[in-house]
């Protein structure tokens, strides 16, 4: 029988992984502080990369949704509020490029996830079915009620990118976002 833990974390689809670094300075500096308890080395760990990933609707109706356990994600692997914002304004800015210039993925859905390293750096990621072109940066006018998207997520962002395995079909865009300590 598995701890309601553990089916807590497959109900919600999150991913939990702890590293070990296997050299440097900071894997030595965890074993010094390592303790045997009857003949186990118990280590402390540094804290843990955090993945989690979901389908979404293909429309506005999975945004919110998506934002409010991106956030919950966020919040619970200790990341600032800084960063939680502005994560949340790029995985919703991406899923609204996803919904008015793609075409969903199978069962009408693109695919959220994103990942807080240890570092508190995270890259989120949004796959759908492509679009007509591939994503690219907009210069709209200043009347213009929408082609800012992509820049804010450049502004915001320390690296994004696209990745198309072949054009036209699935494309996954993707922004790292630099971590820093909560205050």
């Amino acid at each position: 029988m598995r701890s309601p833990r553990i089916r807590s974390l497959r109900t919600h689809q999150r991913i939990t992984e702890r590293r070990f670094p296997a050299g440097g300075y900071r894997a030595s500096n965890l074993w010094r502080q390592a303790k045997e308890v009857s003949g186990v080395t118990l280590v402390a760990t540094q804290q843990a990369t955090t993945t989690s990933t979901m389908s979404v609707p293909h429309g506005p109706s999975g945004v919110g949704a998506a934002r409010r356990r991106l956030c919950r994600d966020l919040r619970d692997g200790g990341a600032a509020e800084s960063v939680i914002d502005d994560a949340a304004l790029v995985l919703s800015e991406l899923l609204s490029n996803s919904c008015r210039h793609a075409r969903a993925l199978a069962h009408e859905e693109v695919h959220a996830s994103w990942e807080q390293n240890d570092r508190g750096d995270v890259t989120i990621s949004v796959t759908d079915g492509g679009g007509p072109t591939l994503p690219a940066p907009a210069t709209p006018s200043v009347t213009a009620r929408g082609g800012r998207g992509l820049t804010i997520i450049r502004s915001l962002a320390r690296d994004w990118g696209v990745r198309a395995e072949a054009f036209p079909g699935p494309v996954t865009v993707w922004a790292v976002l630099a971590g820093e300590q909560p205050a």
